[in-house]
């Protein structure tokens, strides 16, 4: 059984890989994927209750990541139907791509570590759509902000799931993983971001044309600026609203997104119904990009199968075995975690390593938070964030290899090198 599980993934991975040349969509392949996996898995273990109970779990996991996805969309579609993005977009003043660059690096590095790095990749991309009329350009720019997403989210508690789940495990602190972590962070965004600014040096901005929007509707500068600090505002509380209720985020992003509609109402209810329904949630959600949250059904639901099977903790306790180093070991997982979703990664690691061995802020999971956060970078699909990206701005999987795998791998060790030799040296 283990067998064909694997390989059934490994085809369904090859598949979402080749969706260019395959001509076959990569929700599909997602789809299908999961679909055997979870049809082999139930005819072989026969037992009824643990499937029931195995199933419900990954569900409600997919589903939480799914509901936050589709809210953070529709509350960036809002925002952008009343062209909110004008607020940053009239601000920004370089003609030069790699100015530009440096800007929504570290811009993005900063943000993702407040909101996440999903929801930071969804408002930064739709912020490039405003400020680059040319897709080649935001494709270069989509792939560094996906990097700089996940570093920045690796040195906040908050700021990736990964991270989150070793800081409400107590295997890290706030303080102790910021200052442990920051720096080689950076360091692994802050490279590849040196090397693509280099290569687009010279080259000017090409902002797109203004235009009201689909319909030839304008807003009010009030407008404009109410809906996008209300949706930048529900984005950045919805961390301090689960730390509060202790609730999943997705019901902080949800709660926000009826307050934005409810607003929204409010602002539009004595214009005429031709006009308002443009601006609406309703409107908003029929925008959004369903493709890319089906994709994240299937392969969600496909990698829990690897868990539920066991095999990533086997792949984990052969890691222990064979290499021994603790510090390579690590290095590995956040390699694999490009290809395979860093969360199960990370909690088989919390399973293999107890809190009485390795204590909270122990070297291990500090630096396990590092390599499983930004190793997700070297693939496309190894990141929430990469895959939100794939769907916003139709990114082909060998396209990121070829131009952003080797940066985000380059810029993995040069960051992995810091933590190491600041670890020797303040111990």
């Amino acid at each position: 059984m283990l067998t064909t599980i694997v390989v059934i993934f490994v085809i369904a991975y090859a598949a979402i890989a080749l969706e260019h040349p395959l001509k076959i969509n990569k929700s599909a392949s997602a789809l299908i994927g999961a679909g055997l996996l979870w049809t082999i898995y139930s005819l072989s273990i026969g037992d009824t209750h643990l499937l029931t109970e195995q199933l419900g779990e990954s569900l409600t996991s997919t589903a939480q990541i799914v509901f936050f996805l589709m809210g953070a969309m529709t509350i960036v579609e809002v925002v952008d139907a009343h062209n909110g993005f004008e607020v940053i977009t009239k601000r920004i003043r370089t003609t030069k791509l790699s100015s530009l660059m440096w800007l929504v690096g570290f811009v993005t590095f900063f943000l993702s570590a407040i909101l996440d790095n999903l929801t930071t990749t969804i408002v930064m991309i739709s912020l490039m759509r405003k400020l680059l009329a040319k897709h080649d350009d935001r494709l270069f720019f989509a792939g560094i902000i996906v990097i700089a997403a996940n570093s920045g989210g690796a040195w906040s508690p908050i700021g990736d799931v990964t991270t989150t789940m070793l800081w409400i495990g107590g295997q890290i602190t706030s303080l102790a993983i910021i200052k442990a972590v920051i720096l080689p962070a950076l360091v692994s965004m802050i490279v590849p971001l040196a090397i693509t600014a280099f290569a687009l040096r010279g080259r000017e901005v090409v902002s797109p044309e203004l235009i009201e929007n689909e319909h030839g509707l304008r807003t009010t500068e009030f407008e404009r600026s109410l809906m996008f600090f209300m949706g930048l505002g529900i984005l950045v509380a919805v961390p301090a609203f689960k730390t509060i209720t202790h609730l999943p985020p997705f019901m902080g992003i949800l709660f926000g997104l009826g307050i934005l509609w409810l607003v929204g109402d409010l602002v539009h209810r004595h214009k005429e119904d031709e006009f308002k329904q443009h601006f609406t949630l309703v409107h908003a959600l029929s925008r959004i990009d369903m493709s890319s949250l089906v994709f994240f059904i299937g392969i969600l639901l496909s990698v829990a199968i690897l868990e539920h099977t066991h095999i990533l903790t086997s792949l984990a306790q052969w890691l222990d075995q064979a290499v021994g180093r603790q510090d390579v070991i690590v290095l590995i997982i956040g390699i694999v975690s490009a290809i395979v979703d860093n969360v199960p990664l990370v909690a088989a690691s919390m399973g293999m390593y107890s809190l009485t061995s390795y204590p909270p802020d122990h070297f291990l999971w500090q630096f396990l938070a590092y390599c499983a956060g930004t190793g997700g970078s070297i693939l496309i699909i190894g990141s929430a964030a990469g895959v939100a990206a794939m769907g916003l701005e139709k990114i082909h999987f060998f396209w990121y290899v070829k131009k952003i795998s080797g940066l985000a791998l380059i810029g993995y060790f040069a960051g992995a090198g810091v933590y190491l030799v600041q670890l020797r040296l303040l111990g």
